[in-house]
Parts: C-alpha cells; sequence; structure tokens
C-alpha cells in the first residue's frame, strides 16, 4: 500500500505533462504526518491512542456516475469526499483525527487534465486543515474514478452516540435543512426545473455540505441516539428505529426546509426530495423532553438551526402526519443502491 503525506502544501503547482502514480503522491500528498506514530515510508500507518479514548473508524465510497457526476469540480469533489466521512464522526460524537484516501484515477484524465488531482487535493486538504484530520495512508491505482476515503477518530469510552439507544417518548431532531442536495439532482436530472438562481442557492447542499463535527460532540450531553441523514430521512430515523426497537411518529410540516424547495411543494417528486432524497449529511437524533431547552441553547450556540419533527413511540413503526393530521403515504423511504 502507497502511504500519503498528511498536509497539502497548498503553493504548489506542479502540473507535468503526464503523471505517474509515484509523482501524484510526491508532488501532491508528501508531507510529514505530526500526529501518527508511522504514518509515511512503511507498508501501514501507525496511530497511538490515548488512554481512555475509543478509536471510532467509519468508511465511504464514491462512485463516478453513481455519487458524482464525472464533470463536477474537483475542488467540491475533493472536499465532499471527505466531508461525508467527517459526518459519520459527527453522528457518533467523535473527534475525527487520521484519514485514509484510496483513489483510482483515469489514466485519460492524468494525461488531459493534470490539474485535476491538484484541485481534488486542494478541495480534500483545505476541509482536513480545519477540522485538524491528517492523511496517512492510501493507495493511488488506475481505472474507472473512484474515490474511498476511511476516517479514523477518538472519543471517551463509552460515550459515543449509537444508533440503538433511542427510548420512547423520545424528542425527534434534526439539524439545518433537508432536500435540497437530492433537489438540485433532480434538476440536472431533468426531473425537476429550476431557475438558475435557485440551482445556485441549492447546489452548495450538494456538492460540499457542512459536516455537524462540533454538534455531534456537543450532542454526547444530551442525545440518546444519533445517525447522519445520507440515504434520506425517512430511511435513517428507521435505522434508529429498528435498532433501538422503538416506533415513530413525525410532523411533515415540521422537517426544516428551504425557501426554494417551500416553493415546490406539494409536487410529489419535491416531497421525495425532503423525506427520501438524501445526501443531506445532516444529523437526525433523538433526546429526552427535559434536555429541549438546552439543545435549543445549543442550535443558538453554534448557529445551526435545530429542529423538533416528532417523538418516539413504543409501538414500532414510522408514521408520517401531513398539516391535517392525516397519514402521509410516503412509498420510497432513501436511497438503496441495491434497489434505487
Amino acid at each position: 500500500m502507497i502511504q500519503f503525506h498528511v498536509f497539502f502544501n497548498l503553493s504548489k503547482s506542479y502540473n507535468p505533462v503526464v503523471l505517474s502514480e509515484f509523482e501524484i503522491i510526491r508532488h501532491y500528498f508528501s508531507q510529514a504526518s505530526p500526529t501518527a506514530e508511522l504514518g509515511v515510508g512503511d507498508d501501514a500507518a501507525i496511530i497511538a491512542i490515548p488512554l481512555g479514548k475509543e478509536l471510532v473508524v467509519s468508511t465511504d465510497t464514491l462512485v463516478s456516475g453513481q455519487h458524482f457526476l464525472a464533470d463536477t469540480d474537483p475542488l467540491k469533489l475533493g472536499h465532499k469526499s471527505l466531508a461525508v466521512n467527517l459526518s459519520d464522526m459527527a453522528a457518533m460524537g467523535a473527534t475525527p483525527r487520521w484519514a485514509m484516501l484510496a483513489i483510482t484515477l483515469p489514466k485519460q484524465l492524468i494525461k488531459e487534465n493534470s490539474q485535476w488531482i491538484g484541485e481534488f487535493a486542494k478541495g480534500f486538504y483545505t476541509l482536513a486543515q480545519k477540522y485538524h484530520v491528517s492523511l496517512i495512508g492510501g493507495d493511488t491505482t488506475s481505472g474507472p474514478l473512484n474515490i474511498c476515503v476511511q476516517i479514523m477518530g477518538e472519543i471517551d469510552q463509552g460515550k459515543a452516540l449509537l444508533r440503538s439507544n433511542a427510548q420512547p417518548n423520545d424528542d425527534i431532531w434534526i439539524s439545518g435543512c433537508l432536500g435540497d442536495a437530492a433537489l438540485v439532482l433532480a434538476h440536472q436530472q431533468q426531473r425537476i426545473k429550476l431557475q438558475p438562481l435557485e440551482v445556485e442557492q441549492c447546489l452548495p447542499a450538494l456538492l460540499t455540505p457542512t459536516p455537524r463535527v462540533e454538534l455531534g460532540q456537543q450532542l454526547i450531553n444530551y442525545a440518546n441516539s444519533a445517525i447522519d441523514i445520507s440515504d434520506g430521512l425517512l430511511a435513517d430515523l428507521g435505522h434508529i428505529l429498528d435498532c433501538s426497537d422503538v416506533g415513530a411518529i413525525i410532523s411533515f410540516n415540521a422537517v426544516a426546509c428551504s425557501g426554494v424547495l417551500q416553493n415546490y411543494l406539494p409536487h410529489p417528486d419535491v416531497i421525495n426530495c425532503l423525506l427520501a432524497g438524501g445526501d443531506d449529511y445532516e444529523l437526525c437524533f433523538t433526546a429526552s423532553t427535559i434536555y429541549r431547552l438546552e439543545i435549543e441553547r445549543l442550535s443558538s450556540e453554534l448557529s445551526i438551526p435545530l429542529t423538533r419533527i416528532g417523538k418516539t413511540t413504543a409501538i414500532k413503526g414510522l408514521t408520517v402526519l401531513d398539516s391535517d393530521g392525516s397519514e402521509l403515504m410516503q412509498e420510497n423511504k432513501g436511497y438503496e443502491h441495491f434497489y434505487t
């Protein structure tokens, strides 16, 4: 396995006509890794975990044509490839520390656009530096464009937020607004027609999502369970319910969304974007009702909208209520790779 160095030098502008595997590593991923015991130059990295901490590990893969369009801005793609992993750390309440990157690059892309990898690395490392994440290893191969990131973080022993600890009568909360990423993707796929300004307003949700790392760390004090919303609210909340052996009732009107999405309701495809579209990378969590004021205060302190959308129940099942109190029937619960 090829070991990458940690911090990308944003001032480098090396652009040879044809890059080899080792030139890519040397010119775009080659500085020391101060947070690892061993980061570069051997078959594997070595990291040390402080006493009283647990290691939290997650992996996400982004595949061209499946998770992003082939012509996606590489700067934004670099950001997103790390952001989706940071979102997993946020959902656990963990502090992200290290990442490993396995990237498969088409030979033609490197031959015809040698700047692509530099822009990708810049997007990746700009976000990594923001969250003090060190890139300590990985692999570089040729083939269809595919990006796989493994992220590792730390948390105090026994403090991780789990999907399996929701209690009956918990409040259900979400962070931020849902649906914009799915809405602008629907526009790109010509299923919905947005105005140019609306596209501009929604694109950041799809291309450069903001991982809620600090929020997750703070929720350790209040939440019983948490998950990040990657496959759609109903699907991901459903994972909490299944793992915790509880049910839920949520209000459709309570689910926070942007003004752009609001303008297109109650179009069925837009309802689907809000409830099941995915790619939101916001947090869904449950907490006892006794923490409502503390969570509202946390929302103000972090300048992140936190919205109560319903409650868990002792009776299994997930019910979405419309504005008139009737059940809103939603067949699509979220994204599933082998059925979507």
